[in-house]
């Protein structure tokens, strides 16, 4: 069964950096709409940021915007999601899926993605 794979969370202290990275085995990344995801304790799963398939147009979330960065390596078949400037309220399991319905992104629209991970647990901290 297809899934991704998430890895690159930990612990940081407020105003620190993380990187996220997630991939595939068995799926071309580059075919797909990547989105990453969250979800906090007690909370829904929400969007984070997006990277369309093709144009390569990058799609973020208000509450991330400025702070994170998402990345694809082809070569790697592996997507980033570069994180500074981290606050507690960030603290979340972050998750990798893509979008089987377009190649666009759709970051309102998580029943259109699949392939869920377990997700890497990110935890901003003093």
């Amino acid at each position: 069964q297809l899934q991704f794979v998430e890895s690159g969370g930990g612990l940081v202290q407020p105003v620190g950096s993380l990187r996220l990275s997630c991939t595939a085995p068995g799926l071309t990344l580059n075919d797909y709409a990547i989105g990453w995801f969250l979800q906090a304790p007690g909370k829904a799963r929400d969007s984070v940021s997006c990277f369309s398939s093709g144009d390569g147009r990058h799609t973020y979330a208000s509450s991330v915007k400025g702070r994170f960065t998402i990345s694809r390596d082809n070569a790697e078949n592996t997507v980033y999601l570069q994180m500074n400037s981290l606050k507690p309220e960030d603290t979340a399991v972050y998750y990798c899926a893509a979008n089987l319905m377009r190649r666009a992104c759709a970051l309102g629209k998580i029943y259109e993605y699949d392939y869920w991970g377990q997700g890497t647990q990110v935890t901003v901290s003093s």
